[in-house]
């Protein structure tokens, strides 16, 4: 049960990593005509953990400038404080897992 939690929690990181990977780029071209913001669909990236590295797919809704730049930082910094919220939450989660880990081996004389 342990690995299957863990491998999930790992997912998840990874998945948090590639968005913060995402919104950088798509900050630092805020300013680029014809720049097309990017995302990741999260729910399908966690159905989908076997099927190689996360895609990204262009972010629907957004508006589009007369420069053909969608980028909107305020969604962008949105996204930002909302992707390291998650991450502290995940990383809470697997140090979690890592102490029940730890307790176990040590026979549960540390707990």
């Amino acid at each position: 049960m342990l690995d299957g939690v863990g491998g999930q929690l790992e997912h998840y990181m990874d998945l948090l990593s590639a968005r913060q990977k995402l919104v950088s780029t798509n900050i630092a071209n805020a300013d680029t005509p014809g720049f097309l913001t990017q995302d990741l669909d999260f729910d399908a990236e966690m159905r989908n953990a076997a099927n190689g590295p996360p895609r990204a797919m262009d972010a629907p809704g957004l508006v589009v400038k007369n420069d053909g730049n969608n980028v909107s930082l305020d969604r962008e910094a949105r996204l930002l404080a909302e992707n390291a919220l998650r991450f502290q939450i995940a990383t809470g989660l697997m140090r979690t897992q890592i102490q029940i880990v730890k307790s176990a081996i040590d026979g549960g004389q540390n707990a």
